[in-house]
């Protein structure tokens, strides 16, 4: 039988865990008001964090937009609710499906790229000859991902959102002949103000917590290129976490919201 420490180690290890994030969290809002803001770093990796995952994001949209509709269009028709599609896919890409899927695609590809790169940078000393050289990493490194990931990760679920209906609407016109200004009519007399408010707001807490977790693995990345692998790997696994736990409280402050 296992001495009782052990027992209790897994709880431990958690608790250390978060009390660190949430101490490197507080470390980025302390540094990210201080100046010189670097600019030219920041929408350096706005382009790399945000333009390069494009197509990654807009073929995953697209996809989701065509099985979405291709697996409830059958469904539907044997309801007789056939008129429905377009409103029932534009409201379950927009709250749900579009920013959980989108943001679970840039944790896999944009946090384990983050947690690589400043955990190679950390562990080749790249980071220790930066502070010896009087410059910042902190605020170089870290500060600028996190804030590029916090804006981008927004605008790439809104363009995963209309590829994806691009897609449903592909079906829609091959099935039913259905024309793009009547579907997109439909999508968005469905669609209200507070459909789109809370799934938005949401996506900029996605977008900070990739940030976040991913420059938090790397910066603290240890024991060498092996401590890289696991840098990445332990990124995309937290990232992917916190992101359901952001969208459950998201429904829940959005559910209270309807209800107003």
């Amino acid at each position: 039988m296992l001495p009782p420490r052990y027992i209790y180690d897994p709880v431990r290890d958690y608790f250390v865990e978060a009390g660190a994030i949430t101490k490197f969290a507080l470390r980025f809002f302390k540094e990210a008001f201080k100046a010189p803001y670097e600019f030219q770093e920041f929408f350096r990796q706005c382009f790399l964090l945000g333009y390069k995952t494009l197509p990654l994001v807009g073929v995953t949209g697209f996809i989701m937009g065509l099985v979405l509709t291709l697996q409830t269009r059958p469904t539907l028709i044997e309801f007789g609710a056939e008129a429905w599609m377009p409103s029932m896919v534009g409201i379950s890409i927009v709250r749900e499906i579009g920013p959980v899927v989108t943001a679970l695609i840039c944790a896999g590809k944009i946090g384990s790229g983050i947690g690589a790169e400043l955990g190679s940078m950390k562990v080749t000393e790249q980071i220790d000859a930066m502070e010896v050289s009087g410059t910042n990493p902190f605020r170089f490194l870290v500060v600028t991902r996190i804030l590029a990931t916090t804006f981008m990760i927004p605008l790439l679920v809104i363009l995963a959102d209309f590829i994806a209906l691009s897609g449903s609407f592909l079906v829609e016109n091959a099935k039913g002949a259905v024309s793009w200004q009547l579907y997109f009519n439909q999508v968005f007399a469905h669609l209200d103000f507070s459909d789109m408010l809370p799934a938005t707001i949401k996506t900029f807490f996605f977008g900070f917590a990739i940030g976040l977790v991913g420059c938090y693995k790397g910066y603290g990345a240890q024991k060498g290129t092996a401590g890289v692998g696991r840098a990445a790997n332990s990124a995309v696994v937290i990232a992917s976490m916190i992101l359901f736990v952001l969208d459950f409280v998201a429904v829940l402050v959005a559910d209270v919201f309807y209800e107003l």
